[in-house]
């Protein structure tokens, strides 16, 4: 029996691994601050996906573009890769190769695979799906408080509050343990569909909020507006701890709730409700407000977390106990996945790869010279869209992530790698995007090696190897360190062992913001509770800010941001607005919860949520197949009739592939900040599904895709 932690989302449930029927790994509960011996339906059977029939156990290798992958060995598969790297770099240089990466890695291996682009490659063509992820909260949370750690403070505060406003979050299917922190608040949840998060809040007594995709901006600041003209704000805090609510206030002063009403869609008499109820629990610091996807996923993503922020702060919640702001991070290292080095302006301790002076302590801790370093590089889709163009990488090797689904615009993203000269996907099952690969390296599972994570909160924890993996698999730390080998690097500089890699985090992180200098392999053993930054073997810091922020001068900032239109608006053609999210069971791309068979039965295909009214109007029924086409593809769903739905608006699902991938119509317009895509406002209209060669109008099927090269 084993204690370690769940592979899915950020609470990072603790769970046992014991010997099943037959000898397979089995779930049991394990207790654990953020689930409380609780798990979800991916939790229990996530021991399952370990041996799924399809798991890949010897590297595949297309010889090439016309022929199917073939089973090799380890020396070939890697060889091959290090020849062609070796190639395509002295040709057009370190920056025709690019890595991406996953925020599900451990902090070990996102820490390495940014050693390995800017050390073995000497490329800056790095990034990773976290920029899909929450970029644009920690965009906001870093120029408002000088520091980015999504809840500065433990889950377990928030179950003491009074009132939580939840802005963009669903945690009822996204993370089902975490309400048992949100059963005594009363809640305010903000959320264009009637979601499980939001019948919960309406059963309490508490509030929903249903805004118009892409208007949550003006939402915030008429919620600014209702809160200062009752006498809501906390003059006091504002004046000792921030600065910058004048130039804020001159934007929200123009979003009275009648007039927010008329953009947003919510009533102003529910405005000024939010608002009272909120800000009666704030006078006595019992208040919280965290944003998650809903929010953050569009163009203008940084400011409307920044509009959250701002009212936040107008109340008086952040850094004070009882009270506060904090982003709820999705992936299960979305917080510690950016930390460390695999995002494109990164260096490990928060360091941005700029600063001559992070340069040179890294580069102190690497053993090289800090001018080797490269600068910053192209964001997640950017680098995406840039593969196999004149002036972009020609080769990208890509270690837990499947942005054929989990990308926007996903047929652009496809026809980009299948553009490039060479595409290396580490792997344990054929996933959509490893399908395409010329190689593809098989690599060990969560349960099958150790090494730590960063959960939602802040909290360093420690996944424990329960199982060997399966003969012939390698770790992804295995993985870099030969290819680094092969491609000249000194023996030595990357390390396979886990701890080994993690004191070594620590050297290149000491100083920084994210700092875990006084991270132990013993500590973790213990069960310590240790939050960043541990800047020494007694250290941990559960909560943040509160008696200063990370600013210079010790305040946090109001930033004044205003409302603007997403980057698409319907027209006759598109007249629906499509919006997308998560289901309870399933779990990013669904690589690996579609394989789960208890997970798959009972949500095997992608549906469209849509108001009667509306889908009559195109004569579609429930349980029909509809084809929902934007101005950039099409996706097919079976039809969910939702009273509750927004006449406007339709709800898709992202865990399917396809012509069920709802990324076949998302936009790729970029927040110009964090740089994060519009997920979640693509115009779109409702039309019946062609029948099939049956005759019948059904999507695809979605299963384990079959080999298919480039071409």
């Amino acid at each position: 029996m084993t204690i370690t932690h769940c592979p899915y989302c950020a609470l990072q449930c603790a769970m046992r691994l014991e010997r099943g029927p037959e000898g397979r790994p089995a779930v049991r509960p394990a207790p654990f601050p953020t689930n409380r011996g609780g798990l979800c339906r991916k939790g229990w059977t996530a021991a399952e996906v370990l041996t799924v029939p399809d798991r890949l156990t010897r590297p595949l290798l297309r010889k090439d573009r016309d022929s199917d992958p073939v089973e090799t060995d380890w020396d070939t598969a890697l060889d091959h890769v290090a020849e062609r790297l070796m190639a395509l770099r002295a040709v057009a240089g370190p920056d025709s190769v690019a890595v991406f990466g996953g925020g599900g890695l451990t902090n070990e291996k996102a820490y390495t695979l940014g050693k390995f682009a800017r050390l073995a490659l000497a490329t800056s063509q790095i990034d990773y799906n976290g920029r899909f992820c929450m970029s644009s909260a920690a965009a906001a949370g870093n120029r408002a408080f000088g520091l980015d750690r999504g809840m500065p403070f433990p889950l377990t505060d928030v179950a003491e509050a009074d009132v939580v406003l939840l802005a963009g979050a669903n945690p009822a299917e996204t993370m089902p343990p975490m309400m048992g922190h949100l059963s005594s608040p009363a809640l305010i949840v903000i959320d264009p569909r009637r979601s499980a998060t939001a019948e919960a809040a309406l059963d309490r007594g508490g509030l929903h909020l249903a805004p118009r995709p892409g208007t949550d901006t003006a939402l915030a600041l008429g919620l600014l507006h209702a809160a200062r003209v009752q006498g809501r704000c906390d003059e006091e805090y504002l004046a000792e701890r921030t600065t910058g609510f004048d130039a804020a206030w001159e934007h929200a002063a123009a979003w009275w709730p009648e007039r927010t009403e008329r953009v947003t869609g919510v009533p102003a008499a529910d405005i000024r409700a939010a608002a009272d109820l909120l800000g009666r629990a704030a006078r006595d610091h019992a208040a919280y407000i965290l944003t998650g996807r809903g929010t953050e996923q569009h163009s203008k993503g940084t400011d409307t977390v920044s509009a959250w922020i701002n009212l936040a702060l107008a109340l008086g919640l952040p850094g004070r106990r009882g009270s506060g702001y904090g982003c709820i991070t999705g992936q299960g290292n979305g917080q510690g996945g950016r930390e460390h080095g695999q995002k494109a302006d990164q260096l490990p301790g928060y360091r941005h790869i700029e600063d001559p002076e992070a340069r040179d302590h890294v580069a102190r801790v690497w053993g090289v010279e800090p001018d080797s370093l490269p600068g910053p590089g192209r964001s997640a889709f950017e680098l995406l869209d840039a593969l196999g163009t004149p002036d972009g990488p020609r080769a990208l090797l890509l270690f837990g992530s499947n942005p054929v689904v989990s990308a926007p615009d996903s047929a652009r993203v496809r026809a980009r790698l299948d553009s490039l000269d060479l595409l290396v996907v580490a792997d344990f099952v054929l996933s959509e995007t490893a399908a395409m690969a010329d190689v593809v390296l098989p690599v060990a599972q969560w349960a099958e090696e150790r090494g730590t994570m960063t959960n939602l909160e802040g909290r360093i924890l420690r996944r424990e190897r329960a199982t060997a993996p399966p003969d012939g698999v390698r770790t992804d730390l295995e993985v870099l360190s030969s290819l680094a080998a092969r491609l000249g690097q000194p023996a030595d500089r990357f390390p396979t062992d886990p701890d080994t890699v993690l004191a070594e985090l620590g050297r290149a992180s000491a100083g920084g913001a994210a700092d875990y200098s006084g991270v132990t392999p013993e500590r973790l053993a213990d069960g310590q509770a240790l939050y960043w930054p541990v800047r020494s073997p007694e250290e941990s810091t559960p909560r943040l800010f509160l008696d200063s922020f990370a600013h210079p001068d010790g305040r946090a900032r109001l930033v004044p941001v205003d409302h603007r239109p997403p980057a698409e608006e319907t027209d006759p053609d598109h007249p629906l607005v499509a919006t997308t999210g998560r289901l309870m069971g399933h779990y990013q791309s669904g690589a690996q919860s579609r394989r789960v068979a208890e997970l798959d039965a009972a949500e095997p295909e992608a549906y469209v949520e849509v108001h009667p009214a509306t889908a009559a109007r195109v004569g579609l029924a429930d349980g029909d197949t509809a084809r929902v086409v934007s101005r950039r593809g099409h996706t097919l769903a079976r039809v969910r009739l939702t009273p509750t739905a927004r006449l406007d608006t339709v709800f898709l699902p992202f865990h399917f592939a396809g012509e069920q991938s709802a990324n076949n119509l998302t936009h790729p317009a970029l927040d110009p900040t964090s740089r994060m895509p519009e997920f979640k406002v693509s115009a779109v209209r409702l039309e019946p599904a062609p029948p099939d060669r049956n005759g019948r109008g059904v999507p695809e099927e979605t299963g384990a895709p079959t080999p298919g090269g480039h071409g």
